[in-house]
Formats: C-alpha cells, structure tokens, sequence
C-alpha cells in the first residue's frame, strides 16, 4: 500500500498454564527457534526472545497486516502442538489463557531487548508475577488482580 507507514513495537509476556515451570533448558532453544519461525512466516521482525521456565517474553516489531490476537493465537496454540509432538513434557503442555501486549517506541528497543535478554539474571531477586504486575502498572495498565493468572488448584 503506498503512502502507509508504520513503526510498531510491541512486547508480548505470557505464562505456562499455572504458572507451571516446565520449560527445561534442554529444550528451550528449540521452541525459541520454533516461535521465531512462527513470527517471521507471519511477517513479523523478532527483536528478542527469552523465556524462564514458567513463562515467555517476546518483542518484535510487528506488521500491522496481522493483529495481535491473531499472532498470539497462533504463535501459543502452535507452539503448544510443537511442545506436546515432541514430547517434550511428561504431562500435556498448555500455555495461560491470555497474555500480555505492550507497545514501545524506537527510542526504547535497546532498554526491552536488554531486559528481555536478561531475563535469568532479573529474576534472581523477583518472581514472574511480582515482574508481571510492575510491568501492568509500569504501563497503567488496569487490571483485577484475581485475573492475573490462574493458579493450580488443590482438589
């Protein structure tokens, strides 16, 4: 389309069905790789990617031809069939209904890329959900917090 110009960054956090932490270090290169193919075949230029066991964060520049709900639909229920052929965990996998999408600015990629890649070492001193919350309030996101994340249930 001619005379159609965008510039849109947006980082995406989303978590293991119950917070579980099931994503082992054995494996976790190669669904990183999986999901940068499903990000680049949708056109889609991925910026960074990390995950921690219980969950994942994603920050690409993204082709405004797709919406995010669609990506994200795609890039979880994929990624989540990926998990469950290869037979990666021994229970079936699911990621947590729902995610996060935060827009950015040019001015702000190298601070996101940064974060996202040291994701390890940051969650040395806090937990995903405490992270996850000072990310939603960072943005003034409003949020219920009984809709954060679903915990598992003793039953």
């Amino acid at each position: 389309m001619s005379n159609t110009y965008n510039q849109l960054y947006v980082h995406f956090v989303f978590a293991v069905k119950y917070r579980q932490a099931v994503i082992e270090q054995l494996w976790q290169d190669r669904l990183q790789k999986y999901i940068t193919g499903i990000i680049q075949k949708n056109g889609h230029k991925l910026l960074a990617i990390n995950n921690m066991p219980d969950h994942m964060h994603l920050f690409i520049g993204l082709n405004p031809k797709q919406s995010i709900a669609e990506l994200m639909r795609l890039v979880k229920g994929d990624s989540s069939e990926f998990i469950n052929k290869e037979g990666f965990t021994k229970r079936k996998f699911q990621w947590q209904e729902g995610y996060g999408a935060f827009s950015n600015s040019k001015s702000q990629i190298n601070a996101v890329v940064n974060y996202i890649l040291n994701q390890q070492k940051h969650h040395l001193k806090k937990s995903f959900k405490e992270e996850y919350l000072e990310i939603l309030k960072d943005y003034g996101v409003e949020f219920e917090d009984k809709y954060i994340f679903q915990d598992l249930v003793d039953g």
